[in-house]
């Protein structure tokens, strides 16, 4: 049996949903309008077509969540597009990949998936740190910046799916290397104003708790002396 082809629209739907449910935040109709940039009566007329087909589970009290099918499908977008990503950083540069691979991943078979993967070699998180699925458990341990101390030595693993949406953004952190590997001194934090302060090749980068909080890092761990 042949199955079906996904909407674009709807594959769209289905990673955005993995990502909030992974981070355990409600799948609401309000924050898919803010994230996929359409009207609240769009969002509902496309949610009752995903329970009407399956993906999902609409319930007043226990909310809205991906079915077992729709989970499958979801991970599967996921992977295409940060395969894709991986695919485009060389030619593209980091901060552009994303909104490339958005356009792309749609037309990604599983054939070129499977070739892609394994031309990888299986990488588990994409150019921007995020774990592709079944990888999450390599990013638990990883930290927002805002959980770190001032002085503390850090180095940057990841930017948060819901920051890459942004392309101005990504831009910006590439331009002052706030990417993953980079090691990073955080210098200074006000709370009264809501910035934190890094110094990345000793230039400083301000950058408000909104963004912050979506960039995770680990403590910068020195190579042992010989």
């Amino acid at each position: 049996m042949t199955s079906t082809k996904i909407s674009e629209t709807i594959e769209d739907y289905l990673s955005i949903m993995l990502v909030l449910e992974r981070d355990h935040e409600p799948i609401v109709g309000a924050r898919l309008a803010e994230l996929i940039g359409v009207s609240a009566p769009t969002v509902t007329n496309t949610l009752k077509r995903m329970a009407r087909d399956g993906y999902i589970t609409m319930d007043e009290k226990s909310g809205t969540h991906l079915t077992a099918k729709g989970l499958e499908a979801a991970k599967s977008v996921m992977r295409r597009h940060m395969l894709t990503e991986w695919l485009l950083v060389p030619m593209l540069g980091w901060s552009k990949t994303h909104s490339q691979a958005h356009s792309m991943e749609h037309a990604v078979s599983a054939e070129l998936e499977a070739a892609l993967n394994n031309d990888l070699e299986n990488p588990s998180v994409c150019p921007h740190g995020n774990p592709l699925p079944g990888f999450e458990h390599v990013v638990a341990e990883w930290q927002p910046l805002l959980s770190f101390a001032v002085g503390s030595v850090i180095t940057i693993r990841r930017i948060h799916e819901l920051a890459e949406q942004n392309a101005d953004l990504l831009a910006f952190l590439e331009t002052k290397q706030v990417m993953p590997g980079r090691t990073a001194v955080i210098t200074e934090n006000i709370p009264f104003n809501q910035t934190i302060t890094l110094e990345i090749n000793h230039q400083p980068v301000i950058l408000g708790y909104s963004v912050a909080q979506y960039i995770y890092a680990t403590p910068h761990i020195l190579p042992e002396a010989v």
